[in-house]
């Protein structure tokens, strides 16, 4: 039986029904926001069909890019205290519906789910990443999708054309160089998404830029040319990271409709 494992970017789920959900903050309030993130989460399960589901938080603790980049994430918006205070209710809700709920300490939750969609891959399984983070669009593979619930469709390699004019093996070049504002990594300096595309559509890599800034005219050509290990920095920051060990089976993770 081929595999099709659900990772839920939990946090990313959670914070859009939380938000969309109207009322102030409230016991009430509160229970309304679960009650809607469970359905949520069903919906989700039933438009999947998954053989396996995860729900994966971030961990409280910083990462190792924040010992790469000190003012990684800063400036973020904190989680609303209610929220934050009632992260297990939630989990305990996912649980009942049969989806376990994973963190690890220092781990972000883009690099487990990265990696558990690699490893999904290499087993020549589908794994579906349920999230509307665009940092996961670089993970795009024929065993690899991104599904924006919200919206109900899939981010595949057409919407990366049509939303960032590059491929989606490019992404990573291109947020090196246009930066990631949610993140707080700051990218070249006046760099935009528009200059970053048309640069790797004429050079194709972030390298290969690099390697031929000479030739770049102008105050641009200079930027780079002077940003040139921070560039490459960015980049190791925006790569999701694809082979961490964590010593998980995937018999754990099985969704028993």
């Amino acid at each position: 039986m081929k595999i099709t494992f659900l990772l839920v970017d939990a946090l990313n789920l959670i914070r859009r029904t939380y938000a969309a959900h109207p009322g102030e903050e409230s016991p009430e309030h509160m229970k309304g926001a679960l009650e809607s993130t469970r359905h949520s989460l069903q919906r989700a399960l039933r438009e999947t069909g998954p053989t396996h589901a995860v729900c994966i938080f971030d961990s409280h603790g910083k990462s190792w890019r924040h010992a790469l980049l000190p003012t990684y994430k800063e400036g973020r918006p904190a989680m609303p205290g209610e929220l934050e205070n009632s992260l297990n209710d939630f989990k305990s809700s996912f649980l009942e519906l049969g989806i376990t709920s994973l963190t690890f300490p220092n781990i972000e939750a883009d690099d487990i789910i990265a990696t558990l969609a690699h490893k999904t891959s290499q087993k020549n399984g589908l794994a579906i990443i349920l999230s509307t983070d665009k940092s996961f669009l670089q993970l795009l593979s024929e065993n690899i999708s991104v599904r924006d619930h919200f919206n109900k469709k899939n981010l595949d390699r057409k919407y990366v054309e049509d939303k960032f004019s590059v491929e989606p093996e490019q992404l990573i070049d291109l947020f090196a160089l246009a930066g990631d504002t949610t993140n707080h990594i700051p990218g070249v300096p006046k760099v935009g998404l528009k200059t970053a595309a048309k640069l790797l559509n004429e050079h194709q890599t972030l390298e290969n830029i690099i390697l031929n800034s000479d030739t770049i005219e102008g105050k641009l050509g200079e930027k780079i040319r002077s940003n040139k290990n921070k560039i490459t920095l960015f980049k190791k920051l925006v790569c999701l990271q694809t082979d961490i060990s964590m010593g998980l089976n995937l018999k754990t993770f099985r969704y028993l409709h």
